[in-house]
């Protein structure tokens, strides 16, 4: 009797097993970013506050080229980055994460990145440790 318990426990871990194994695994798929540059949003993006305040802020157009390695398209792709005003002070406290940028096809494409700069922080901005990551398959959310 101990020994028909102990084959049903195995073949149900057997089972479990193969039906792990069976659903696709979505690694993180890091995305290149070069050419990078900035511009001011065009007239229609209209006048914007600061996130989480009545501060006026400016609207900028973070543009540059997104690069996939990986042989298959990359979905959910967010970029992460620091941003700098002129006098080397960070444009986003304690935040790397900046957007995204959805999905990237395989080579090289072009992308934009809205965000938005406290006025009084003097320009040029600076862009710096710029990188992106997104998965190889549909990840459910």
């Amino acid at each position: 009797m101990r020994f028909k318990g102990l084959f049903i426990s195995i073949l149900a871990g057997v089972f479990w097993l193969l039906c792990g194994l069976t659903r696709p695994a979505y690694a993180l798929t890091p995305v290149e970013i070069a050419d990078l540059s900035y511009k001011a949003c065009p007239a229609e993006y209209g006048g914007m506050v600061a996130a989480g305040s009545i501060q006026e802020a400016r609207c900028y157009l973070i543009v540059g080229k997104a690069i996939n390695r990986s042989g298959k398209p990359v979905t959910n792709t967010d970029i992460f980055g620091r941003i700098y005003d002129a006098n080397d002070n960070p444009v986003m406290q304690n935040r790397t994460r900046l957007g995204s940028i959805g999905e990237v096809p395989p080579g090289e494409s072009p992308f934009e990145l809205r965000v938005s700069v406290a006025a009084n922080q003097p320009e040029p901005l600076q862009l710096k440790q710029f990188k992106a990551s997104g998965f190889s398959g549909q990840v459910r959310r």
